[in-house]
């Protein structure tokens, strides 16, 4: 826990992580899992099938704790594929009464073409939407179904 707290410091997007923690229903030990997978990858109750780069699971960690705060979430499973400038998949929520599916595009090219945002080039700024937006460039999230 040292560690992570270490890190919050010199990361202002561990600290808000933190503020998104405190306000979300999520178990104590869900909670716990994430700040493990947010400073060192890899965490109990968060199971990523296949590969997926941290920042954008930590991305979608961010997203279900804010768009889903009133669940009591125990752990997370999760299918996803990542290109350049998106994360796309489904992942279930399962809390301590069900278990709940969504389908989600996290899209940094997306939120720069709503931004208004282009690069040098003229194309979509997508570098300057995820450094700006971070997790919030998710362009959908939407549920599937319940188990």
């Amino acid at each position: 826990m040292r560690r992570v707290e270490q890190v919050a410091y010199r990361d202002g997007s561990l600290i808000e992580l933190e503020q998104i923690l405190s306000e979300s229903q999520a178990a104590e030990t869900f909670k716990r899992s994430v700040r493990i997978y947010c400073a060192n990858g890899g965490a109990e109750h968060i199971r990523i099938e296949g590969s997926a780069p941290r920042i954008k699971v930590k991305r979608l960690l961010a997203h279900i704790l804010t768009a889903e705060p009133h669940l009591p979430i125990e752990n997370i499973s999760l299918r996803a594929k990542s290109g350049c400038s998106d994360f796309i998949g489904t992942v279930q929520v399962h809390t301590t009464s069900e278990t709940l599916v969504y389908d989600f595009v996290w899209d940094c090219r997306w939120r720069a073409e709503q931004e208004g945002w282009t690069d040098c080039f003229g194309f979509p700024d997508q570098i300057r939407a995820a450094r700006e937006y971070d997790w919030r460039c998710f362009e959908r999230w939407e549920p599937v179904h319940s188990e």
